[in-house]
C-alpha cells in the first residue's frame, strides 16, 4: 500500500513537472470537471455550454465572447484514446430537435475537447497573433462521485455511518430484516453474501428515488462491467471486531477495502485529481421538495464529496511536487428556470449556505469559489397570473405528457437558515410551507444563426470558470 501510494506520488510529480515545463511552449489546456449527483443536469450543462461556445450570441456575460476575442470554436478529437467521447451531437439533437426531450444521464466517464481560437487584443495581439486554447471537459456519473467520500474511511466507520442513516428509513426495512436474520460470524457462503448485498442495493435504489443523496457505494447503483463481481458484493455491518477468519463479516471488510483500492482510488487518480476548474451541479429544488431529511442528506453528502477536492492556486512548484489543484469551483444550483427570476437570489443564497463548509475550506486553501443559480437549458417562460385576487409569479412549460402547465413552487425564504436549520435538527417535514416541483420537457426551439440554446446565467458561469484564461 505504501509503495503504491509512493508510486502514485512519483507519477503525479513527473506528470506535474512535464506539464509545468512544457506549458509555455504549447497550447493552453483547461481541464473542466463537471460533477454533481444524479439528476443535477450534468449532461445538459455540458451540451449547452459547448453549443453556446460554438454559437456565442447568447454568451454576453463571457467577456471573451462579447468582445470578439473568441474568433472561432470547433470540436477536436479527444486527447485520451482510452476514454469514450462525450456524445455531444446526440445530446444536442435530443435537446433541440423537432420533438425535444432530455438526453440520457451519464453512465460512464467521457470527455470532449473544444478548441477556441483566440485573438488577444491591443499590442499583445499584434505581436502574438492568434492562439489556441483547448477546453477538455470531463464528465462522469454522479453515482461514482459519491465514492470519493470513502477514500479516508475504513469499513467500520463507513458501516457505522451508513447504518445510522438508514435506521429510520422505510426504504431500508427489507435490508434491516435480512441483516438481522444473517449470521455474520458463520463461514462465508456466497449465496448468503449475494442476498444481503442485493437487499442493500435495492435499498440504495429506493433511497435515491425518495430524494436521498448519500447512497454509497455509488457503483452499486451504476455498476457497469463490475455487475455481479465480488467487489460489489458487500454491505454495511454492525461492529464485529472478533469475527473469525473466513466469516462473512471479515470477507465483507476485505471486499470493501478491495473496492476502495481497485475502483475508487484509480478513478480519483486518473480523472478527478487532474482537474483545473470545477463546477458542482446541485438539484437543490428537488431536495427541498423531498423534505428536510433530503436537504440535510444532500448537505452532508456534498460536504463529504468536496473534501476530496485539492483546492488552491496552481503555482509552478506546486504543480511539480503536489499535483494539480482546483483553482476555481462554481457551486451551481440547477433548474433555476423552475422558479420566477424574483426567487433566483434566494436559490443562490441557499446553495451558498448549503455548501458553506466546503466553500470555506476551498477559500482558505486559495481557490476562488462562487455560488450561482443557473439553467443550462431554459425550458420555461415567466408569467404573472391572478390567484384569488392576488398577483402570483409563475413559470410556464410543457410537461412530459405534452400538456402545458403553470407552476408556482412556493416562496423560498430570504434567510437560508429557515430551511437548513430544521433539516439539521431532524425535522420530518416543513412546518410552514410546501415546495412543489414539476418535470418540464425541453421547449421546441427556433434558433437564429449564431444562437446557442437559451439558458439562464450559463455565460456568467463560463466567465467565472474559464474567463480569466481566455
Amino acid at each position: 500500500m505504501v509503495v503504491g501510494r509512493l508510486a502514485d506520488g512519483i507519477a503525479r510529480s513527473v506528470s506535474g513537472l512535464t506539464d509545468a515545463v512544457t506549458a509555455p511552449f504549447s497550447d493552453k489546456v483547461i481541464r473542466l470537471g463537471v460533477t454533481g449527483l444524479s439528476r443535477a443536469g450534468k449532461t445538459v450543462f455540458i451540451t449547452s455550454l459547448v453549443a453556446n461556445l460554438m454559437d456565442r450570441d447568447r454568451m454576453t456575460g463571457l467577456r471573451a465572447a462579447s468582445t470578439g476575442a473568441i474568433r472561432t470554436a470547433y470540436l477536436q478529437p479527444q486527447p485520451d484514446d482510452t476514454i469514450p467521447r462525450f456524445a455531444y451531437e446526440d445530446h444536442l439533437a435530443a435537446m433541440t430537435g423537432a420533438q425535444p426531450y432530455w438526453p440520457e444521464g451519464t453512465r460512464a466517464v467521457s470527455e470532449l475537447r473544444l478548441s477556441l481560437r483566440m485573438q488577444p487584443s491591443g499590442l499583445l495581439g499584434t505581436i502574438q497573433g492568434a492562439r489556441t486554447v483547448h477546453l477538455d471537459i470531463v464528465d462522469y456519473p454522479g453515482e461514482w462521485l459519491l465514492d470519493l467520500s470513502l477514500i479516508d474511511r475504513d469499513f467500520a466507520a463507513w458501516s457505522e455511518d451508513a447504518l445510522k442513516r438508514i435506521e429510520d428509513r422505510p426504504e431500508a426495512e427489507d435490508f434491516r430484516r435480512a441483516l438481522a436474520e444473517t449470521d455474520l460470524t458463520a463461514r462465508l457462503e456466497e449465496p448468503a453474501a449475494q442476498r444481503l448485498a442485493a437487499q442493500y442495493t435495492a435499498y440504495l435504489h429506493a433511497a435515491r428515488a425518495a430524494g436521498y443523496s448519500d447512497c454509497t457505494p455509488g457503483r452499486f447503483l451504476l455498476p457497469g462491467d463490475l455487475a455481479g463481481s465480488p467487489v460489489l458484493t458487500f454491505a454495511p455491518l454492525p461492529p464485529m471486531p472478533n469475527a473469525p477468519r473466513n466469516s462473512l463479516a471479515r470477507e465483507f471488510q476485505r471486499r470493501y477495502d478491495s473496492y476502495k483500492r481497485n475502483v475508487v482510488r484509480p478513478f480519483f487518480r486518473d480523472h478527478f485529481a487532474r482537474i483545473d476548474r470545477q463546477v458542482v451541479l446541485v438539484d437543490i429544488l428537488g431536495a427541498i421538495h423531498a423534505g428536510p431529511p433530503a436537504v440535510e442528506d444532500l448537505r452532508r453528502a456534498m460536504t463529504d464529496i468536496l473534501t476530496a477536492f485539492r483546492p488552491g492556486r496552481n503555482a509552478f512548484l506546486s504543480q511539480i511536487f503536489a499535483g494539480r489543484r482546483v483553482e476555481r469551483i462554481l457551486f451551481a444550483a440547477t433548474k433555476a428556470d423552475h422558479l420566477h427570476h424574483s426567487q433566483h437570489q434566494q436559490l443562490t443564497d441557499i446553495a451558498a449556505a448549503l455548501l458553506r463548509d466546503a466553500k470555506d475550506r476551498a477559500d482558505f486553501a486559495g481557490a476562488k469559489t462562487k455560488a450561482l443559480a443557473i439553467a443550462a437549458l431554459r425550458a420555461t417562460t415567466e408569467d404573472r397570473i391572478d390567484h384569488q385576487g392576488t398577483p402570483l409569479d409563475v413559470v410556464r412549460g410543457t410537461l412530459a405528457s405534452g400538456k402545458r402547465a403553470a407552476l408556482h413552487p412556493g416562496e423560498l425564504p430570504e434567510d437560508p437558515s429557515h430551511l437548513l436549520d430544521p433539516a439539521r435538527q431532524g425535522a420530518g417535514k416543513w412546518l410552514d410551507a410546501g415546495y412543489e416541483v414539476m418535470t418540464f420537457s425541453p421547449a421546441a426551439l427556433s434558433l437564429k444563426p449564431g444562437e446557442g440554446p437559451p439558458h439562464i446565467r450559463l455565460d456568467t458561469a463560463a466567465e467565472f470558470l474559464i474567463g480569466d484564461l481566455l
